[in-house]
């Protein structure tokens, strides 16, 4: 077989444990995930009442162009249908910047540690890879800025960055597109968008207008509590648009999950609350890693990266066999930390529970 050489090394996504397997490997009875940084609080009734109406449409395609989700999308966000890419997640939205863009002749640049789907697409493409490191868990953007040349084709910026949480607030943010080539596309990854409650995030749908080569992407799958159904879109000029569209897939969105993004559309009192519950959770995690003098980051989305000086993998497991499933900060770029999904107050009240184990356990060796 001619497989392209740059797959021969490349490990595909390696999903965390699922609830199932760690119950039966544990012998637990209760399992609580915070590794995907999913909702812990489900989705809007909204939802569930739209689904439940449903017709049996099984056997049919799905809206190709999302017609009635593009409508009440745009409509919600005051800009022109023709102004959105639907994907089946914003995993597939990359996935198709990098297709339409990427290639050997040309480059990428992007932070580091990040999203770790943009460098995976860019290897697949045969482009070259420019990461930029992280400083203190922000992004360092006049060294990406550095690092873009004639041959850069695509710049990914992670706001609210994922894992650390970090943001881009409006002025650094605008200081930057000014500088970026108009040829270069920057790829603005809002998927936490919603989570965010800093006071100077910039309006980046505002930028649109003024910025030819921005996209922004964002995700049903977070706040929105849909991460099942994989609905992702991106929001760029209309020309933008219509380049991109000849690599999506038709029918990519599935019916299902048309219907249940459009009917959460309408319930922004749900998205209101789960932010709130968001944010008085993180303060729960704050006053915890205050009280025990344990390094983190300030974040922005539903998640937070805890630095416990200590094996990653470690504090994994020793949270794994108490019934939490969190993220090793070792596969994230993060050794001594685990990246933590805010949960419900119970939940993270249990979590915080073991973590507080873990500690007296480490203090006890010494």
């Amino acid at each position: 077989m001619k497989w392209k050489e740059q797959l021969l090394n490349l490990t595909p996504y390696q999903p965390g444990k699922s609830i199932d397997q760690v119950k039966k490997e544990y012998g637990l009875n209760q399992i609580i995930k915070l590794a995907s940084n999913e909702n812990p609080f489900g989705c809007s009734e909204k939802v569930l009442f739209t689904m439940n109406q449903s017709p049996s449409f099984f056997a049919l395609y799905p809206d190709g162009y999302a017609s009635e989700l593009r409508s009440v999308l745009a409509g919600h966000l005051s800009i022109q249908e023709d102004q959105l890419i639907f994907g089946n997640g914003s995993d597939e939205i990359i996935q198709m910047i990098s297709r339409a863009l990427l290639s050997p002749e040309t480059n990428t640049v992007m932070a580091a540690p990040t999203f770790p789907q943009y460098r995976h697409n860019a290897v697949v493409e045969g482009a070259e890879i420019r990461e930029i490191p992280l400083v203190e868990g922000e992004h360092d953007l006049d060294g990406m800025l550095a690092a873009i040349d004639e041959k850069t084709a695509v710049v990914w910026v992670c706001s609210p960055n994922n894992p650390t949480g970090n943001y881009i607030n409006e002025s650094a943010l605008l200081s930057f597109l000014k500088k970026v080539p108009q040829d270069v596309l920057v790829v603005l990854d809002e998927a936490y968008y919603e989570y965010v409650t800093a006071e100077d995030y910039c309006n980046t749908l505002d930028l649109i207008r003024n910025y030819e080569n921005l996209i922004v992407l964002r995700t049903f799958s977070k706040i929105y509590g849909l991460a099942s159904l994989r609905v992702g879109y991106g929001i760029a000029n209309p020309q933008t648009i219509k380049a991109l569209e000849p690599v999506r897939e038709p029918f990519n969105v599935n019916k299902f999950a048309q219907a249940a993004a459009a009917a959460a559309i309408g319930d922004q009192n749900f998205i209101e609350e789960c932010r709130r519950k968001n944010r008085e959770g993180l303060e729960q995690f704050y006053a915890f890693c205050e009280e025990h003098g344990l390094g983190y980051y300030p974040s922005q989305g539903n998640f937070i990266l805890i630095n416990f000086n200590s094996d990653s993998d470690e504090v994994f497991q020793f949270l794994l066999k108490k019934g939490y499933i969190v993220r090793s900060g070792k596969a994230l770029g993060f050794q001594g930390y685990v990246r933590v999904t805010v949960g419900s107050k119970e939940q993270n009240d249990g979590v915080l529970a073991a973590m507080d184990q873990y500690l007296a356990k480490q203090a006890a060796a010494l």
